[in-house]
């Protein structure tokens, strides 16, 4: 698969790749948005929410933002980049605008709804760093561009802080002021080499290779971790601990950076080692964690130590993936990216739902944590059997 960009110089692909990763970590910042002040907005909305619709308006960025990288990745690949991103921050202003300003439970779920189309800048920036650089270098490379999920890591850590002083609507004007900063930027940004040929119909056609599909089944326990977790930490933290909105929002900023910063690491020793046999040992440490975690679920100690554990096993997991993600369909990154980061997405979609129902139910989220330790006994189970013992092979 040849995507390198022949004769473009060093600076040159340093410098998209400095782009992509730092335009998707403004749009990670929209993204995740909501979660770090959920208890504001809702104040400032005048409604007041049951467990499962506060979790459901939580999730609901998360939703767009997964099912619409499909097409945004193919839109990148047929139109570059560079274009892609800069018609999609044009766009996110619109809801960035909205939110402080809605004064219903509906028009908070519809305003929510289209601010995650931010989600899809994963798929864009993916597809637009890796025509920059050589297929040996794919794995630490999109490790670097996945360190734009940082931007999960600001809104929790800096949002709390923000609106105690320049209120609910300075936070969302000092997110358009980055939006535009980058729009500006990426003017400037080279433009990566397009696939004219692409089409919605050929782009599909990665639907058709069952390792698009396994990978999306494993990004799905990864990165629907990481957003899950990234999401629900606050509520986790002021709900079982009673921690302020600000401490809480420390400890999901941390996770968030961890998760993020050991990404480029996943994906360096995937362009060492074997990618599959490390995911493995991935997963089973993932299954220990989630199991260990359900038990001491209401022990402070014990739940932040395997909170860190889980940001790091995630965080590889996420860069081991996507090392192979470029291999499985020449010329259509972006759209095996959509793919892959769509069920990713769902991943930390349905999880917050889930739990909050559970909780609902139950007065306590233990069944739904070790609902995820059987996702990921199941993922081992189809990884173990297809691409461990059997020879099917994605990168050799």
């Amino acid at each position: 698969m040849e995507i390198f960009i022949m004769g473009s110089s060093k600076s040159r692909s340093y410098f998209a790749l400095a782009m992509g990763t730092l335009a998707m970590m403004v749009c990670f910042m929209v993204w995740l948005s909501l979660a770090p002040m959920i208890d504001i907005i809702l104040k400032n909305a005048g409604v007041q929410v049951s467990e499962l619709q506060r979790s459901l308006l939580l999730a609901t960025p998360i939703l767009l933002g997964s099912i619409m990288r499909i097409p945004m990745g193919i839109m990148s690949d047929r139109f570059g980049g560079k274009k892609t991103y800069i018609i999609l921050m044009l766009f996110l202003i619109i809801p960035v605008l909205m939110i402080p300003r809605v004064h219903s439970y509906g028009m908070l779920v519809f305003t929510a709804l289209l601010l995650g189309m931010s989600g899809t800048s994963f798929a864009i920036g993916v597809s637009y760093v890796t025509r920059f650089f050589p297929p040996e270098k794919q794995g630490l490379v999109l490790g670097i561009a996945g360190v734009g999920n940082i931007g999960t890591a600001f809104s929790s850590f800096f949002f709390p802080r923000w609106v105690k002083v320049i209120d609910l609507n300075g936070v969302f004007y000092v997110l358009i002021g980055l939006l535009v900063l980058f729009i500006i930027l990426l003017l400037f940004s080279p433009e990566s080499e397009t696939n004219k040929n692409a089409s919605i119909v050929a782009s599909l056609s990665v639907a058709k290779e069952r390792d698009t599909w396994l990978l999306a089944l494993f990004y799905f326990l990864t990165f629907g971790m990481f957003m899950s977790m990234t999401n629900l930490l606050s509520t986790f933290m002021v709900g079982l601990f009673n921690d302020s909105l600000v401490d809480a929002g420390l400890w999901a900023a941390l996770f968030a950076v961890i998760g993020t910063l050991v990404r480029p690491v996943g994906g360096y020793l995937s362009d060492k080692i074997r990618p599959m046999s490390l995911l493995r040992y991935d997963f089973i440490l993932i299954i220990i964690a989630a199991v260990v975690l359900g038990i001491f679920l209401e022990t402070k100690g014990i739940f932040t130590t395997i909170i860190v554990a889980l940001a790091v096993l995630v965080g590889l997991g996420n860069g081991i993936i996507f090392k192979m993600v470029p291999f499985v369909s020449s010329g259509n990154t972006g759209a095996v990216t959509g793919f892959v980061g769509a069920m990713g997405g769902l991943g930390g979609y349905f999880p917050p739902i889930i739990l909050g129902l559970i909780k609902q139910m139950t007065g306590s989220y233990k069944i739904g944590i070790y609902l995820i330790a059987i996702f990921g006994i199941i993922c081992l189970v189809l990884l173990q059997k297809i691409y461990i013992s059997g020879s099917r092979r994605i990168v050799s």
